[in-house]
Order: structure tokens, then sequence, then C-alpha cells
């Protein structure tokens, strides 16, 4: 998945940190480290401070390791364990969605974040604007007709109402009103198969179908990697990705 979805914005996201030049760096949801990297590639002095709720997750990232020293720390967002004012920005790639109470973990951020700080995140945007997503939760609407998988849909394509982020952030407590970025790319994987069992296999999908019954795993795979090559072919394969950045002050 990351070379496929997470790589691109990784890097974007890079850019717009390294234009506000923090001494101070916090990031939520880390995961397996993919914008932890970019980060660290930013030639100056700033220092970087990497969370996630699962160590597993920041084990894996230690383990890749980093251009420069991180420090890495297992932290829940909703209850971060940092001092007022520490960080000059806070930044999350495609975590927010998962966050169980959104306006506690924006208040969170902004607590820790120095007066003047950036909060910058992003989230995906609607499942029809991100097209292998879109295709897969299609195909296994009619392995399940009658329950179908809806993980994609209600996640992490879930969170993209710009109203409802606004309100989100002002209920934490932010005063000025977010900039919120629409930014499009492109995902790209070696074969529609591959793509499949990204997403049928590699994603809380796979809870879901598994859920609805295990030993379908297998055919739910291959009817999405055959609904992936009817519509995109049956060598590489690429479509189109889209997510919001969104950027607010403290």
């Amino acid at each position: 998945m990351v070379p496929m979805i997470f790589q691109p914005y990784a890097a974007e996201l890079k850019e717009r940190v390294a234009a506000i030049e923090p001494r101070r760096l916090l990031e939520l949801a880390a995961g397996t480290g993919v914008v932890t990297r970019a980060l660290a590639t930013i030639d100056d002095a700033s220092s970087i401070v990497a969370t996630d709720l699962n160590q597993a997750m920041l084990d894996q990232a230690m383990a890749v390791g980093t251009a420069r020293p991180v420090t890495w720390r297992q932290a829940d967002a909703m209850a971060l364990p940092f001092a007022d004012g520490e960080f000059d920005a806070v930044v999350c790639q495609f975590g927010a969605m998962f966050f169980p109470d959104k306006p506690k973990a924006f208040a969170e951020a902004r607590r820790v974040l120095r007066p003047g700080g950036v909060l910058m995140f992003s989230v995906w945007d609607r499942l029809s604007e991100n097209e292998f997503a879109d295709v897969v939760t299609s195909a296994l609407e009619a392995v399940f007709p009658q329950d179908p998988p809806r993980f994609m849909a209600r996640t992490p394509h879930g969170y993209y109402d710009h109203e409802r982020i606004a309100g989100d952030l002002a209920a934490a407590g932010f005063a000025t009103p977010p900039r919120i970025t629409t930014v499009a790319a492109r995902s790209r994987a070696a074969s529609a198969r591959q793509v499949a069992i990204a997403y049928c296999q590699g994603t809380p999908m796979r809870n879901e179908i598994e859920v609805r019954d295990a030993a379908r795993l297998v055919e739910a795979t291959e009817a999405a990697a055959a609904a992936i090559e009817r519509r995109f072919g049956t060598q590489a394969v690429e479509g189109k990705i889209q997510a919001l950045v969104v950027v607010v002050e403290n």
C-alpha cells in the first residue's frame, strides 16, 4: 500500500512542512513511518517526534530507519503525553479518519502546539474520487450482495466533508478557519491482482470479508482483481487517487 497510495502524499506533505520550517515537529499516527522517513530528509535542525498508538507499527518503522535521528514514541492521539505548547507543528497523514473522537484528538493537537503553531493533516476524499478503492468496493458488493463490506467507504473515505472537518476543528478550539486543499495523484501497481490483494487482504477490509465468510477471501480477492482488470487492463495498472490536505493555525 505504501508505494501504491501513500508515498505520493508523503512527498507532498514533506514539502508543505519544509515550507513552514518548524523547529519542533510532532507526527501523529506515524504507522510504519512513510511520512516520517520523508520528513527526516528535510535538511534542517528540526527535531521530530513520531508517534502511533500501535507499538508494532513503530517497531517496523524503527527497523526500516530514517535519514537522521527521530524520537519514536507510542502515544494515543486523544491523550498525548506532551506538555502544552511543546511543538511548532503537528502533522498526520491519513490517520484522522480513524480517530474515535476527532474533536478530542484535534484539541490535543492544539494543546501541544505553541501559539501560532500549525496542525497539518491529510484525509482521503470521497470513495468515488479514488478509483481502485471504488472498483474493489463495488466488486465486493457482487460477492456479498446481502451485506457488502463497506469499510473503505465508511472509514478511510468517510471523512471528506469540508464543513464537518471545519466544525470538528472549531469544536477543538481552533479559532481560525482551516485551509483545505484537494490534491489528486496517480496510484500505480504492477498488476490488477496486486491491487486486489492490497485492498482485500492488506487492509481492515479483510476483517469485514472474513466476518461474512472466511472461506470466501480468495473468491472476493479474485472478484476484485477481475473488476480491476476490466476497468484498467491486464498489464500494469494506474488509477486516480484524491485526498484533502487540511492546514489550520493555532
